[in-house]
């Protein structure tokens, strides 16, 4: 008996400290959350936002999962080279309420609307993963707004003549997925006791490459990670863009005008090597940059994504000068 006791006994307690490391996690993971944005009304309804530097106006729109704080860990380095990041929620996102409307079509016309918020005129504009059919709808539907297009790791329409890069993903992984992603508590166990695995399958990158990889690149998909949570304070997104995922079709490529840059790695467990590939294909100039290995999170390739993209909007910026003066040059 007194065996059993203490058997329950550390029971109770295990239980009580995964608790309280729980809460402790997730109320530090909403702080950092809600760190640095505000809430904007525009004409499409309330955005939330994220804002820092100075110079040529960068509207950068994150990937599933992600928020504004996910945009800014990503793009904030920019900011030391003349760039003004605006990272954005998009619908569904944190403070950023879901609308009847939540199309990328919607989704490209609320860009605008933030753009006309914060008294952007022209802007370049990132898309990363599933926050890239958004900003290629704003690139069609509003040419005059984007001096530069740049597409990471994109999500993208590909025609079933094209071969993938990689399996699809099946309807059982995805309700998988969306159950992890639909708990607080079971993300942040997965973080704790099946990191490798959230890494392959959530984040379609093959853990191997963090092993071997700087550790500045470790840290810096530990802190993306860690920005994941709350999920629950994502779900409305991630859902939307699961479904999207499934049907996305055709856009009207020939329309894009803007200097564009693609990035993908050949080993992104979701396909988007093939898939960005044959976008650049039938955008008029559009450059791709093609790794053969690192995945969805492009491991190992930070400084080079970060060089192509500082030249892409040095080519914006100096053509604006050139035909507007609407910026100073770009350093």
């Amino acid at each position: 008996m007194r065996v059993l006791l203490l058997i329950l006994l550390w029971a109770v307690l295990a239980v009580a400290w995964v608790r309280s490391r729980f809460e402790h996690d997730l109320a530090q993971a909403a702080s950092l959350a809600a760190e640095g944005s505000e809430v904007l009304d525009t004409a499409c309804g309330p955005i939330e936002v994220q804002v820092a530097g100075e110079g040529l106006p960068l509207l950068v729109v994150h990937g599933s999962g992600g928020g504004h704080d996910q945009g800014m860990a990503w793009a904030r380095p920019l900011t030391r080279q003349g760039v003004r990041v605006v990272s954005v929620s998009r619908f569904g996102y944190l403070r950023t309420p879901r609308p009847a409307d939540a199309s990328p079509e919607a989704q490209a016309d609320a860009h605008v609307c933030l753009m006309d918020a914060l008294g952007i005129e022209r802007a370049a504009i990132l898309g990363m993963s599933a926050g890239a059919p958004s900003v290629l709808q704003t690139a069609i539907r509003h040419p005059q707004r984007v001096s530069a297009l740049v597409l990471v790791v994109p999500i993208a329409y590909r025609p079933a003549t094209v071969p993938g890069s990689a399996p699809p993903v099946s309807d059982d992984k995805d309700r998988w997925l969306l159950r992890l992603l639909g708990s607080d508590f079971l993300f942040w166990s997965a973080q704790k006791l099946a990191r490798d695995a959230l890494i392959r399958h959530l984040l379609a990158t093959p853990p191997e490459h963090l092993r071997s990889a700087s550790a500045g690149e470790q840290a810096r998909v530990d802190e993306l990670i860690r920005r994941i949570l709350p999920v629950s304070a994502r779900a409305a997104g991630l859902v939307d863009d699961t479904r999207l995922g499934k049907r996305l079709g055709p856009f009207p490529l020939d329309r894009v005008s803007a200097p564009t840059l693609l990035i993908s790695a050949r080993d992104d467990g979701f396909g988007t090597y093939a898939a960005a590939e044959y976008t650049a294909s039938r955008i008029r100039d559009a450059r791709f940059l093609g790794f053969d290995a690192g995945g969805h999170l492009l491991v190992g390739h930070d400084e080079a994504v970060q060089s192509a993209l500082l030249e892409l909007l040095a080519r914006a910026a100096a053509d604006a000068y050139a035909s507007q003066n609407l910026y100073p040059e770009f350093p």
